[in-house]
């Protein structure tokens, strides 16, 4: 009996061995944690055929917007760890949700495997142009001329549009009033009209309308300047060292996924990425193919769950 049981241990492990080695064997869902059209679907989207046909199985895109992120993202933490679901992870779901909502269903690190970041799309501060300025520092110098006058408008509370704003106002000591709009297009809308004053907006949103000249830009957000727009300079050029706000994005899966599958999917997802059509198509974007590792992208999500519990703390911003 004994020997028995050995021999139905040992074909166990062998077929579990046989089905790792033969990963993938079946369709792949990539949960995205917002509607179509988001940035983390447009990047899931761009980066589906090539990975399709690297894997040699489908890759299912299916969002599951709401909450923030956090929908998707609970579904993935509790999804089995076998490879076959995986989460485009964004900011909000693993660095800023946990400290902007009191209440979580799941752990943005205890209950998940980091994979690889993908990349990043940073903001572009933006002002009506009747607003009188047209530097950083002459913004700085009306609001603090103007204190809880100036307002400036987001695509909700918790977004990295809102997040921008309130760390800009945490570095700067400047007071000014938070709109939260719907989302990003009823935001811009109002910008545009003159009823809000700034807007700290995606660089995908912002660059047809400051090179219409609807917009103003006074920077970007992010710590290198953008090729999207390479003669615009960085806020942190421009006389506030230090400030960085980028909305980012990366794979990651259920916690334990096993190490051979974290470096197939790590693998694959890399070699798409460098692909020529896959960054042209992000970069049109606004989206900068970045990458790091598990190890790497492991450390980055804790760093930046710190630095953004600071900034929510702050502003005192609270979504649910």
């Amino acid at each position: 009996m004994r020997l028995r049981h050995v021999a139905v241990v040992c074909l166990a492990f062998v077929a579990c061995a046989a089905t790792a080695q033969q990963y993938p064997t079946r369709p792949i869902r990539m949960l995205i944690p917002f509607p179509a059209g988001s940035a983390a679907d447009i990047i899931a989207r761009a980066m589906e055929p090539a990975m399709r046909e690297r894997l040699g199985q489908a890759l299912v895109i299916d969002n599951r917007g709401g909450a923030g992120g956090n929908i998707a993202a609970e579904l993935a933490a509790k999804s089995p760890a076998d490879g076959y679901t995986l989460l485009m992870a964004t900011i909000g779901t693993q660095a800023i949700n946990i400290s902007l909502y009191s209440k979580l269903n799941y752990h943005p690190q205890r209950d998940f495997t980091t994979i690889t970041l993908v990349g990043d799309s940073p903001n572009a501060m933006v002002v009506n142009p009747v607003v009188p300025v047209k530097s950083v520092k002459e913004f700085i110098a009306l609001a603090k001329s103007k204190p809880g006058v100036l307002n400036y408008g987001s695509s909700g509370a918790g977004t990295t549009v809102h997040l921008s704003a309130e760390l800009f106002s945490v570095m700067t000591g400047v007071k000014m009033v938070h709109v939260p709009f719907k989302g990003a297009s009823e935001s811009l809308t109002a910008l545009i009209s003159g009823e809000t004053d700034l807007q700290f907006a995606s660089l995908s949103s912002a660059i047809p309308l400051i090179k219409s000249g609807r917009l103003r830009a006074l920077g970007v957000t992010s710590p290198q300047r953008s090729p999207s727009l390479p003669n615009l300079a960085t806020i942190a050029e421009l006389g506030l060292p230090g400030y960085e706000a980028v909305a980012w994005f990366g794979v990651v899966g259920p916690a334990k996924l096993p190490a051979n599958i974290v470096a197939a999917i790590n693998k694959v997802t890399l070699a798409s990425l460098g692909q020529e059509d896959v960054k042209t198509r992000l970069f049109n974007s606004g989206v900068e193919v970045r990458t790091m590792g598990p190890e790497e992208f492991a450390k980055y999500t804790e760093t930046e769950i710190q630095k953004w519990a600071k900034v929510v703390k702050a502003s005192g911003a609270r979504a649910g």
